[in-house]
């Protein structure tokens, strides 16, 4: 990203945007491929049938001769690349918007305190990811020792789906996703390591706060579910970024109320 810096600074026009913006799109192209091959290759080895017709992945326990450690280490890179492939149309112009306030500071190094925001945000994402995953290997114990509230899951990751749309329309949800697109004024930041990593943890938990509703959607779905996957990036995005976000907010979650309903009457009925 050094390098992105000093050619922006030897470039006027639309180089700057043009570079910074295809350095993103190649992000996307390589995270999105991995997390690809890696859902495929979960989706491979199967998983172990539950009461109440669902199947529980071998994403939540180690495999044979590995540590739960190991386990959870492959998760965490593994998530973290996902998060990459998710939420990176949603973070790169707050990014960009990050680059441009460097004003005149444009240097060499604007491109590595672009980037150390950019590892700011993700580390968030990281640490969100490890509770991911302590939970969801403690939920899946339990509905193994527990046939009766294995059975009950897919009326719950239903019920989650619905309350996390009906989110979409709170107050919390619109103060949040106002927050989203902070970045300092132009010529304002700093070129600091630490102030870069801070604004990008405080992007990162701003926008954990605005969007968690909707990860909690696609883990109710299924973390693997790359059509899941899409819509909820697709949806992530758009409400950030697509004129009148309070009412594509609405929309996605009128959209996800009624898929929630959905999955509880199919998980009731069946």
């Amino acid at each position: 990203m050094d390098n992105v810096g000093m050619t922006v600074r030897r470039h006027g026009g639309l180089a700057p945007r043009a570079i910074f913006f295809g350095v993103a799109s190649l992000l996307f192209a390589a995270s999105a491929a991995v997390t690809f091959v890696w859902c495929a290759s979960m989706e491979a080895m199967g998983g172990t049938p539950m009461p109440g017709g669902w199947t529980m992945s071998a994403l939540w326990a180690p495999m044979c001769g590995r540590t739960w450690f190991d386990a959870a280490v492959s998760f965490a890179g593994m998530w973290n690349v996902m998060m990459v492939a998710m939420m990176l149309p949603a973070l790169a112009p707050a990014l960009w918007r990050y680059f441009e306030a460097m004003g005149d500071q444009r240097t060499a190094r604007a491109g590595g305190m672009t980037a150390m925001a950019g590892v700011g945000y993700f580390f968030v994402w990281l640490a969100v990811g490890v509770l991911v995953f302590a939970a969801g290997a403690q939920l899946t114990a339990l509905a193994v020792a527990s046939p009766a509230l294995a059975h009950t899951a897919p009326a719950v990751a239903g019920g989650v789906v619905a309350i996390a749309g009906a989110l979409q329309f709170s107050a919390w949800k619109a103060r949040w996703l106002a927050c989203c697109g902070y970045s300092p004024a132009c010529g304002h930041a700093r070129l600091d390591a630490q102030a870069a990593l801070r604004h990008g943890l405080r992007l990162g938990r701003h926008c954990l706060c605005c969007c968690g509703n909707l990860m909690a959607a696609l883990l109710a779905a299924g973390v693997m579910d790359r059509p899941a996957m899409a819509l909820v990036a697709a949806a992530i995005a758009a409400e950030r970024w697509m004129p009148g976000g309070a009412r594509v907010a609405r929309g996605i979650g009128a959209a996800a109320i009624a898929v929630g309903v959905v999955m509880v009457v199919r998980a009731v009925t069946a």
